[in-house]
C-alpha cells in the first residue's frame, strides 16, 4: 500500500527562548514491511538540522537553534510502501538482544494490579496466545478517552483510570509482558485509518518478543496486529524513548503546542 503522510507540530512561546535543542524521530528507515519512497523534514526558520541515529538504531535528526522566536514549526511530508507482514517485524535494525526490553522504566512499571491481570490473563499461556489474551483483555477493559490520562501517566495510572490513549494501551501492555517474563518494547508512528485522514496525532502500539517469530506487533489501542496500515516510525523502552519530538529550551516561559497530522492513500496508490 503507498500511504502519504503530512505532520506539523507548533509551538508557540509565552515568551521567546534564547536557545532550544529538539532530538526529532520523525523518520521511518526501511524493514521487510516498509520502503520508504520519499521523504523530508523541514522548518519555517534557520536552524541546524544534524541527522544520526540513537541507540536503538531509529533515524533522529537533533535540532539546534541559538536565537530567539515566538514560534517554531517542524514539518514532515514523505510516502512510504507498506506491506502487511502479519505482525511480524523483519528486516529491521536490532541493536540489543531482547532481554534488554524486559527492563523497568517509571512509565511502564508494573504495580500489583498490573501483574495480578496479566497472571490472570497470560498464566500458562505460551507465545502468541498468552500476548493475544492480553491485547483482548485491554480491548474490552479499557476506555479510549483522553481526559482520563495525560502524556505524563504512568501504565499504573492509566490501569487504574481503566482507559487512555494509545500511548497509555501501549505502556499497560508492555508493564504487563515485562511481568511475565516477556521483552516487549514501545512503537511509535503512524497509522492510516479508514475513518478520518486528519489526526491530531500520531499512532502508538507495541512489540513483543516471541522466540518462535522474533519481535511481533501489538496493537492495543486497535486490539490488532499492526497491518500494511501501520508506518512504523521509532520504538524504544517507553514513550520517551520513541518521541517524535523531545528535547529541551533556554529561557522562554510557557508554550503551546499544536499537532496536525494527515494520513491518506498517494495518489499513485489511488490511480492503480
Amino acid at each position: 500500500m503507498r500511504i502519504k503522510v503530512q505532520h506539523r507540530t507548533t509551538y508557540l512561546y509565552d515568551a521567546p527562548p534564547s536557545s532550544i535543542v529538539q532530538i526529532l524521530r520523525l523518520t521511518p528507515r526501511n524493514y521487510e514491511g516498509l520502503q520508504v519512497r520519499s521523504w523530508r523534514i523541514f522548518l519555517d526558520h534557520d536552524a541546524n538540522l544534524v541527522p544520526g541515529e540513537d541507540a536503538f538504531g531509529n533515524i533522529i535528526h537533533t535540532l539546534s537553534l541559538n536565537r530567539a522566536l515566538d514560534d517554531l514549526t517542524i514539518g514532515v511530508e514523505g510516502e512510504v510502501e507498506t506491506t502487511d507482514t502479519g505482525g511480524v517485524v523483519k528486516g529491521a535494525v536490532e541493536r540489543f538482544p531482547p532481554g534488554l526490553y524486559l527492563r523497568d522504566t517509571p512509565l511502564t512499571h508494573a504495580d500489583d494490579a498490573i501483574k495480578a491481570m496479566a497472571h490472570d490473563v497470560i498464566g500458562a499461556k505460551e507465545g502468541l496466545d498468552g500476548l493475544h489474551a492480553l491485547l483482548s483483555t485491554l480491548h474490552e477493559t479499557l476506555t479510549f478517552d483522553g481526559t482520563r490520562t495525560d502524556v505524563k501517566a504512568t501504565a499504573a495510572e492509566a490501569w487504574a483510570a481503566k482507559g487512555g490513549v494509545c500511548q497509555d494501551y501501549a505502556h499497560i501492555f508492555i508493564a504487563a509482558a515485562r511481568s511475565m517474563g516477556i521483552p516487549a518494547r514501545y512503537v511509535g508512528g503512524y497509522m492510516l485509518r479508514t475513518d478520518m485522514q486528519q489526526q491530531n496525532a500520531g499512532h502508538a502500539w507495541t512489540e513483543a518478543y516471541v522466540p518462535s517469530l522474533g519481535w511481533v506487533g501489538f496493537d492495543p489501542a486497535n486490539c490488532i496486529s499492526p497491518t500494511e496500515a501501520h508506518i512504523r516510525v521509532a520504538m524504544g523502552l517507553d514513550y520517551l524513548g520513541a518521541a517524535p519530538v523531545r528535547g529541551s529550551q533556554s529561557g522562554g516561559a510557557a508554550e503551546q503546542l499544536q499537532v496536525s497530522v494527515t494520513v491518506g492513500q498517494s495518489r499513485r496508490q489511488q490511480q492503480n
